[in-house]
């Protein structure tokens, strides 16, 4: 992560003001609020309420493709576009070339997050209150559920795969839980409170990302901050707080390129 220059909240003049490693190194806007976005290859992909609109890490558009509403997440993998729908999947070639659509096992599953790995695709369902795992075919592989009890409010039911490890937020549960590839549970990590290291509100975090070191970064809404913690569940920094995030609520959708972070909110994307 970077370690260049500081940006501080507001209070600067406070001693105890939070200081941040990070600085802004650029923004660009897109046409309609942003729905979700992901990076791949240099590249930036970002669902809008009807198209997916591509750019590169400048912020440079490159191309537009159109897509249904209602999209709830996007990810690229292995040359493959997935799109993540309320009760479907659909998968588009990364020249924006529709490939085939897979749609939900029942019909009131509410998908929300996608991850991959080698083999399989996870999806959390807020509705059934678990993680789907598919073959890359399209096949249903199993149901992950947790021995604790997924508590999800309000869509907060993110996931992310580092080095085969799951990790998903348990969010009424102010927690963070891992897997392995197979669907057995490992271990959860998480509190409730406003202290660093903790996580505030009803239902927190709402987003998770990895880093290129194989840590996690989670995304709060209500007092919105962006914090890092270690694979094992060790707190390590809060990165931004609620001052540098422009003192909103819902949280921040965010991504890592490289040394950068990149953060969507409405209908921009800063660089850090």
């Amino acid at each position: 992560m970077s370690e260049n220059k500081t940006i501080t909240s507001d209070n600067e003049k406070n001693e105890n003001a939070f200081v941040s490693s990070y600085q802004k190194v650029d923004s660009f806007e897109t046409d309609s609020d942003i729905l979700s976005f992901c990076i791949s290859n240099n590249t930036i992909y970002v669902a809008l309420a009807n198209k997916v609109s591509v750019f590169d890490l400048s912020g440079k558009h490159l191309f537009d493709f159109e897509i249904d509403e209602n999209a709830r997440d996007i990810l690229v993998e292995d040359a493959i576009i997935y799109l993540l729908y309320p009760t479907k999947i659909e998968r588009y070639s990364l020249e924006s070339k529709k490939i085939d659509e897979w749609q939900a096992c029942s019909n009131n599953s509410d998908y929300c997050a996608i991850t991959t790995s080698e083999e399989y695709v996870f999806i959390t369902d807020a509705e059934n209150k678990l993680i789907h795992q598919y073959n890359k075919n399209g096949a249903l592989v199993r149901f992950i559920k947790s021995p604790n009890g997924f508590i999800i409010p309000s869509y907060s039911f993110d996931i992310i795969n580092i080095n085969d490890t799951l990790y998903c937020s348990n969010s009424g549960r102010h927690q963070i839980e891992s897997y392995t590839i197979n669907g057995d549970f490992i271990a959860s990590f998480g509190q409730a409170g406003a202290q660093a290291g903790a996580f505030s509100g009803c239902c927190n975090p709402v987003y998770l990302e990895k880093t290129t070191n194989g840590e996690i970064l989670t995304s709060e809404k209500g007092t919105p901050r962006i914090s890092c913690y270690r694979k094992d569940g060790t707190f390590h920094s809060i990165l931004f707080d609620n001052n540098m995030l422009g003192n909103e609520t819902s949280a921040y959708r965010m991504r890592v390129g490289g040394e950068n972070i990149f953060i969507a909110h409405n209908k921009t994307i800063t660089i850090l």
